[in-house]
């Protein structure tokens, strides 16, 4: 008789970015503990409180640390906090980012934000991955998964701006990385999700008019309110089906990324 198995069995994961339950990292983790995962959450600052609200909405409330990734000392931090409660991390989900107002939605588009606006959102929605990575690694184990949430980055989108640069250099320092890390059987890809309804896409001008190109351009159709594909690709890429996948980018996208136009229904 054969039993059912969790892709992520007595595996452990942490998953950064949760913020309410809308929040593709809160299905991404949701969906880690379906399949098997003991799931560690961080969070920073105020919005510790919303995140603990949202876990306690998960089928298990997780451990919770606070991690700032542009703290150094909170990141130096975190793999000591990590293992008062896991022996190793055998997954990571990096789905931090963050780009001042300027940066987004401007009229001038990149003429609008400063050096120091830029410098924000490269270092929190690029550096970060990386940086995050360094931070655990001592818990790292052969095997072990990095999966980051993307925005398609080969093109320029409405509104998007430096964001979008930021996208750019991520997919460029997820390639590094599986470079520096395949040697140790660490994995490193990223999972470009179509737009989605969060609470960081409402705070981008013009969303309306990224999610009106999905609608017109998406083979499979798009739904801005429902992270579950794009959550089960990253716990997919977490587990040891894809052994042999680094340095990949996942379209998760309804096949927008593959359509150089809309088409005719």
């Amino acid at each position: 008789m054969l039993v059912a198995m969790g892709l992520l069995d007595g595996r452990s994961v942490l998953v950064t970015g949760v913020l309410t339950p809308s929040s593709i990292a809160f299905t991404c983790a949701r969906v880690a503990q379906e399949q098997g995962a003991t799931v560690v959450l961080t969070s920073f600052g105020r919005a510790m409180s919303t995140t603990r609200r949202a876990a306690r909405k998960l089928p298990v409330e997780p451990v919770m640390l606070e991690l700032d990734v542009t703290d150094q000392s909170q990141l130096d931090a975190l793999a000591p906090a990590l293992g008062e409660h896991c022996e190793q991390i055998d997954g990571v989900v990096h789905a931090v980012g963050f780009a001042p107002a300027l940066c987004l939605g401007q009229d001038d588009g990149l003429f609008a934000a400063s050096w120091d606006e830029v410098a924000m959102a490269l270092k929190v929605s690029a550096w970060s991955l990386p940086a995050l990575a360094k931070a655990v690694r001592p818990l790292l184990v052969d095997g072990s998964s990095i999966v980051g949430l993307d925005f398609d980055a080969s093109v320029a989108w409405p509104a998007y701006d430096w964001m979008g640069v930021a996208k750019a250099a991520l997919e460029s320092a997820s390639r590094y990385l599986a470079r520096d890390l395949g040697p140790s059987g660490i994995r490193v890809n990223l999972v470009a999700a179509g737009p989605l309804r969060t609470v960081a896409a409402r705070s981008i001008p013009g969303f309306a008019q990224i999610d009106e190109v999905w609608q017109q351009r998406a083979p499979l159709g798009w739904d801005v309110d429902d992270p579950e594909p794009a959550a089960r690709a990253v716990v997919a890429l977490l587990s040891d089906w894809f052994g042999a996948t680094t340095g990949e980018v996942v379209h998760v996208d309804g096949g927008v990324h593959a359509i150089g136009a809309a088409s005719p229904r």
